[in-house]
């Protein structure tokens, strides 16, 4: 074959020739090698949306724990202050925090599993972690497929400002002047107030306009979530704010595969302790610059 190949072609092709198949077979073999890799989120194929059959034996996790010696936690890595990455690439934040001192009151090994919101409840399903500590809310549908521990991290909308502002209440809004996110759930709240009861609002395009308008003095309230008020007054340590009150509390829970009944009585456990030595308090001056508010969940409806 050789043979013919050299009588048939010029010499001065076999160069080019040679040159144009050593590329072919190295474009087919990149093809090759470029088949999706796994990774903790390659490998979930499934739709976070739907409902994901719970795999292991119900109320059965918490004795694989303390077999182990290690807790499987997913927590969030793109969410300030509950979970973010430090420069150093390491996990931080409230939740990471209360990951820590859990697997701590248990006695074991923390191992933290960075997960995006859309995938908390299937990677808890599938048993890829043990239990969800990331801003997790409750409601109804998620309580049909995870049970959920006592509350124990603030997600509320409050109003903030001035120490020198009395206003306990919504009632107490009347003739002074609030800032508030355009079309927010925080505006939402203040459009069903009665006209005896409006403030002034001055509504602005984004949380960020609003924080700057708290700072420079155009107004003296703000309504916004307590997540966007830890950013505020984190970043301007020199200016005092605090929080008037709860505007709509909306408390975070640990997750749970449904009916880990022994490790929602054991983490209720933990979380009571943690409230009652100050830990949690503690926790939520580190992270979101205020004292712990009531976490007592809003009633059924």
């Amino acid at each position: 074959m050789m043979k013919i190949f050299k009588e048939l072609i010029p010499n001065k092709w076999h160069r080019a020739i040679a040159l144009f198949l050593a590329s072919l077979i190295l474009t087919v073999s990149i093809a090759a090698c470029s088949s999706p890799t796994k990774s903790i989120t390659s490998m979930a194929v499934f739709n976070p949306s739907a409902v994901v059959p719970p795999k292991g034996d119900p109320d059965k996790t918490l004795d694989k724990i303390m077999a182990a010696g290690a807790i499987k936690v997913a927590v969030p890595n793109d969410f300030t202050p509950f979970g973010s990455m430090s420069f150093d690439m390491q996990p931080q934040g409230y939740d990471i925090d209360v990951a820590n001192e859990i697997a701590k009151a248990l006695g074991v090994k923390s191992e933290l599993v960075p997960v995006i919101g859309n995938y908390r409840i299937p990677f808890l399903q599938t048993d890829r972690v043990d239990i969800v500590i990331s801003s997790l809310g409750k409601n109804p549908a998620r309580a049909k497929i995870i049970d959920f521990s006592k509350p124990y991290a603030p997600f509320f909308s409050g109003v903030y400002g001035s120490p020198d502002i009395k206003a306990p209440s919504l009632n107490d809004l009347k003739g002074r002047s609030l800032g508030v996110a355009q079309g927010s759930l925080e505006d939402l709240e203040i459009s069903k107030l009665s006209p005896d009861q409006t403030p002034l609002v001055k509504r602005f395009s984004s949380n960020s306009l609003t924080a700057s308008a708290l700072i420079s003095g155009q107004v003296e309230l703000i309504a916004t979530g307590n997540v966007v008020a830890a950013k505020v007054i984190r970043d301007n340590p020199n200016i005092k704010i605090e929080n008037k009150f709860i505007m709509k509390n909306s408390p975070c829970y640990v997750g749970v595969r449904k009916g880990d009944l022994k490790l929602v009585a054991k983490l209720d456990n933990i979380i009571d302790d943690m409230k009652q030595s100050g830990k949690l308090n503690e926790l939520s001056l580190k992270w979101f610059g205020e004292p712990l508010p009531d976490l007592t969940p809003p009633p059924a409806t």
